[in-house]
């Protein structure tokens, strides 16, 4: 199977002043999958505009025909099973069935603190993505459906007519640990990882690819132990968050030796972010296009 490209851009624009262009570009340029962070807010963009992942979805929806569009990564920080599924369903009817759902288990940046709360432990984290991707997976299924659980509950909960795409849109679950990693087994069509960030100041990419290697390895591991058909798990790379920082987009030949290499390990799918003036993701914007046009033919 080919190399698919996708990019994620960021919902720092407005949409009248260059969100909706950038959306539109993406489908023009033939990405396979347009995502877009799902936080309240993030990082070094904490202080300047940042809009909602599901609005933004939606209004890009209305705007493109063919491009798949995505969260990377939703999680339960900020999120409940309940109100996501109807949000999910909502946008799922409003593309034609084009979203894939991105999740992960959360970290401790301002999304773990914004509704309130003391942020949780990796822990606590891991417990509640446990007891989440379940229950969405049940709600994004069912017609209705009643739960209680240590952290999520669910009273007759109605969620007609479903998905678009049956029996449920896909998931691309992020996880580096095991127990992500079994839920991405159980639960994915897709799983997700940046790579492994203790490696992302003082490590080489000689080192980000055998640490990846052993994420891939622990997952090939962990879906033989469950039974799962590893043909049926795609495995997608968010490039920026390993040594190799923005390098790959340098230009064409350097994007296509990146992936190339990470395509060696079964990785299926490789998403570069829109560039970004003045940020950790800043890219000449001609050899960006030149990638997005040309390098997939070179992966094939």
């Amino acid at each position: 199977m080919s190399l698919r490209l996708s990019t994620v851009i960021l919902p720092y624009r407005r949409w009248h002043e260059g969100g909706r262009a950038a959306w539109t570009r993406a489908e023009q340029l033939g990405f396979h999958t347009a995502y877009t962070y799902d936080h309240l807010s993030w990082r070094t963009f904490r202080d300047g505009p940042w809009f909602g992942a599901v609005p933004t979805l939606t209004a890009a929806a209305g705007v493109t025909d063919r491009l798949r569009l995505g969260t990377l990564v939703t999680s339960p920080n900020f999120r409940h099973p309940v109100t996501l599924a109807k949000e999910l369903i909502s946008l799922d009817d409003i593309s034609g069935g084009r979203v894939t759902l991105g999740i992960g288990a959360g970290g401790s940046g301002f999304d773990a603190t914004a509704l309130g709360q003391e942020p949780w432990t990796p822990r606590e984290r891991a417990d509640r993505f446990a007891e989440f991707v379940p229950l969405l997976d049940r709600l994004l299924r069912e017609d209705a459906v009643s739960y209680e659980g240590d952290f999520y509950s669910a009273h007759e909960a109605r969620n007609i007519p479903g998905c678009v795409q049956r029996p449920r849109l896909p998931f691309a679950v992020a996880a580096t640990g095991p127990r992500g990693m079994r839920l991405a087994a159980r639960f994915g069509q897709a799983w997700v990882t940046t790579g492994d960030p203790k490696l992302f100041e003082n490590g080489t990419p000689e080192q980000s690819i055998q640490a990846i290697r052993g994420q891939a390895e622990r997952l090939d591991d962990i879906c033989a132990e469950a039974g799962r058909d590893m043909t049926g798990l795609d495995r997608v790379l968010l490039t920026g968050f390993t040594p190799d920082r923005n390098g790959p987009l340098e230009s064409l030949n350097a994007f296509v030796d990146f992936a190339g290499r990470h395509a060696e390990l079964g990785f299926t799918e490789i998403v570069i972010h829109w560039p970004i003036p003045d940020s950790p993701f800043a890219a000449e914007e001609k050899i960006f296009e030149q990638i997005a046009m040309e390098a997939p033919a070179q992966l094939r």
